[in-house]
């Protein structure tokens, strides 16, 4: 017999074959699906749901829909097919079918600020019901964005120059005046840049929770301000008095991917800045700083504050002033701390170590240069006045985690006195280089050199110390007690530890 006729046999076959009614006997591979936190209005991820038919008879299920019916906010797709409900769906003996979950709910007419909204999907009725709960919390928030011209683009802004001088156009928006405070009532969710106007102060709360779009980010003009007043939290999970800077997808898979949104940019003319306790989580330049070269007073002052994740730079300053305490620059794409173009820095109790985990990087946890090269080629330069790193940690996940780029010409002034230091250049590379002598007490005095550092969880950028770390009881005394507790309220004032972290036997 041909082949052809054999196959149009089997089919005819399978066309008459009769299903057996489910009878109660499905299985799930879970019975309550679990849909990660929402904002209001927005979409959430698409969940998977699988349905097993164990049994060695093919089956067919009479009804799969949801409780609530076409009024409810979820959406099913069933094999392929969307809908709310669905009729008569084949499941082969010993086989499975998939169901896709998604939800988007307007939390408005709760008039709660959260709100925890659940469905069932039914599979039959009667006696031969069976459910899969559905629950997702909803989230209400203030929504900060630009607005729509009527030729259907969205309103930009000017967000300084690029490195040779041309303007840098984005989709954003001036805050209003009602929104320079934010504060822990609800979320904030921005689209594009959010500017504050010269002359202008945006303020911060304790407690506020600032969540980015793609592409999204902070803009601070020329002459304005940005205020960051968190507080020491009690629960270092919840976080309740800090500040958090982070994307606007809340689901879990989200947690550690880098790069879901922009920069907080603090533009060149800009000035006292003040950031206290604050976690910035997944950004792609999550703070970037342009100072004007004249390093009269701090451009940004910031204290128990906390990078991980970007995918290029952490923090990067170009010919900025910065006074920094219990930093931590966790891993980044790049560079974690990139002193750039010159400046004035002083870091003291910093922990700045580049455990990047999602591929090659081509940076170091520290870079110090006094010049930059423009894409045309042309080489502007600035005096590095200072750069002091007091009783910090640089390391890193590769071998070198310390650059030093001088022009020979402009002033490169950089010490590092009690800290500790990964550069382990086997090869001898850097041999000739006197900025690398480290022998040499003028640049560093009392340091320890590829060390183990022994940190509690970097790769899920916990960055306290363990017991056998290298860095503890090794601080100066004198910068500690400017500096007397570390980020965490712990005392440092006997016998204080190198980095932002306090070894103690709860760590």
């Amino acid at each position: 017999m041909p082949l052809v006729m054999l196959l149009l046999l089997w089919s005819s076959c399978r066309k008459e074959l009769e299903f057996a009614s489910s009878d109660g006997n499905l299985t799930f591979s879970k019975d309550t699906v679990y849909l990660d936190t929402v904002f209001t209005t927005i979409g959430s991820s698409t969940y998977t749901l699988k349905v097993y038919n164990r049994n060695r008879d093919d089956l067919e299920i009479p009804s799969i829909r949801l409780g609530q019916g076409l009024q409810s906010n979820y959406r099913l797709n069933v094999d392929g097919v969307a809908g709310k409900e669905f009729r008569n769906i084949p499941i082969f003996a010993e086989d499975s079918l998939y169901i896709f979950i998604e939800t988007t709910f307007d939390i408005a007419p709760t008039q709660e600020n959260t709100f925890l909204y659940t469905d069932v999907i039914q599979f039959d009725s009667g006696i031969h019901q069976q459910d899969v709960q559905l629950v997702t919390l909803v989230k209400d928030a203030v929504f900060l964005y630009p607005n729509t011209l009527p030729d259907g683009s969205k309103e930009t802004i000017a967000l300084g120059t690029d490195p040779n001088g041309e303007q840098i156009e984005s989709e954003g928006f001036y805050l209003s005046d009602q929104h320079l405070v934010f504060t822990n009532d609800k979320p904030y969710v921005i689209y594009g840049y959010a500017a504050v106007e010269s002359g202008k102060t945006l303020t911060i709360n304790a407690g506020s929770r600032v969540h980015f779009h793609q592409d999204s980010g902070l803009y601070i003009d020329d002459n304005a301000t940005l205020l960051v007043n968190g507080a020491l939290s009690i629960d270092q999970e919840l976080l309740e008095n800090e500040v958090v800077f982070e994307g606007d997808r809340l689901e879990d898979v989200y947690s550690d991917i880098p790069g879901q949104w922009g920069s907080i940019w603090l533009s060149e003319g800009s000035g006292g800045h003040s950031i206290d306790y604050l976690s910035i989580n997944n950004a792609t330049v999550a703070l970037f700083i342009e100072g004007d070269g004249i390093l009269q007073s701090p451009t940004l002052t910031i204290k128990n504050t906390q990078i991980h994740n970007s995918s290029s730079t952490n923090l990067w300053a170009k010919s900025a002033a910065i006074m920094a305490e219990n930093l931590v620059l966790g891993a980044a794409g790049k560079t974690s701390l990139h002193c750039n173009l010159g400046g004035d820095y002083t870091f003291m109790h910093c922990t700045i170590a580049n455990y990047w985990k999602h591929g090659f990087r081509t940076g170091t946890a520290l870079q110090i240069d006094n010049f930059s090269t423009l894409i045309s080629g042309t080489s502007i330069n600035m005096d590095l006045v200072k750069a002091d790193f007091l009783n910090c940690i640089i390391d890193g996940n590769s071998a070198i985690e310390l650059s030093l780029r001088n022009n020979g010409t402009n002033s490169f002034d950089f010490n590092f006195d009690h800290s500790l230091i990964k550069f382990d250049d086997a090869a001898g590379l850097f041999n000739a280089n006197p900025d690398y002598d480290f022998q040499n007490t003028d640049l560093y005095n009392a340091i320890l050199l590829n060390q183990n550092v022994d940190f509690l969880d970097s790769s899920n950028h916990d960055y306290s110390l363990n017991s056998s770390s290298e860095a503890i009881d090794k601080a100066n005394v004198g910068h500690a007690l400017l500096v007397p507790l570390d980020i965490l309220g712990q005392s440092r004032t006997n016998l204080p530890d190198f980095g932002a972290y306090e070894f103690t036997a709860q760590n």
